[in-house]
């Protein structure tokens, strides 16, 4: 396989994987309920809280990581040792593919969460430092607030900045700020509906019970 056949295998592969619905699996092995008929009807460790519990939301959050994790590291090595020039990129396009995949599932309809687990585990293996500055403005921003959809969105915007002052430093790459805008830009666009209630003051905070609609 060429160079540009094994790319785009890995990114298919990648998309896959992400499309994996790890809060839905989770929520029929714990409770045998679907997350997606409560609370926002997505598939994210938030949703999976209000329907599952702790210990369910957990576990989502981890996996859900872990494949951002595993669709950058996989595609980077994959390519790499097939000694073609690239990599960082190629792996920088498998992170992007692996959140297309978890928002919108080629296994449950195109539905699915809204990335930021996911685009966290990318983050963590493309350019660590960025999301060890990132996750301290998420939580403060949450614990604050009680709006998990505004500390991600606040995240999501701010991470192709420090990816960018990281990679300036020599702490990054460009394929790395490539990676952090694009994923930045979807998580953002995923939380569209959020962005709308937090101008009306109708989105829900953490904890509160309400109909379908909120985070996921």
């Amino acid at each position: 396989m060429n160079a540009i056949g094994l790319a785009v295998a890995l990114i298919g592969g990648a998309y896959l994987l992400g499309s994996v619905p790890v809060g839905l699996l989770v929520g029929r092995m714990l409770r045998g309920v679907d997350p997606r008929q409560q609370g926002s009807g997505r598939t994210g460790a938030t949703n999976v809280l209000r329907s599952v519990g702790v210990g369910g939301a957990a576990a989502v959050l981890l996996l859900d990581i872990a494949k951002g994790i595993a669709a950058v590291l996989l595609a980077s090595s994959v390519f790499a040792a097939a000694g073609s020039a690239g990599a960082p990129w190629v792996a920088a396009a498998a992170g992007v593919a692996a959140i297309i995949g978890h928002i919108r599932s080629i296994f449950i309809g195109f539905g699915g969460g809204r990335g930021v687990a996911t685009a966290a585990g990318g983050l963590l293996a493309m350019t660590p430092w960025s999301l060890l500055i990132l996750a301290p403005v998420l939580v403060i921003i949450i614990w604050r607030t009680r709006y998990v959809s505004l500390g991600s969105i606040s995240a999501a915007l701010l991470a192709p900045v420090v990816a960018a002052a990281l990679a300036l430093t020599g702490e990054g790459s460009a394929a790395s700020v490539a990676y952090a805008l694009a994923a930045g830009a979807l998580v953002t666009w995923s939380h569209a509906d959020n962005i709308e209630r937090l101008r009306t003051g109708t989105e829900r905070r953490l904890g509160e019970k309400a109909a379908a609609g909120g985070h996921g």
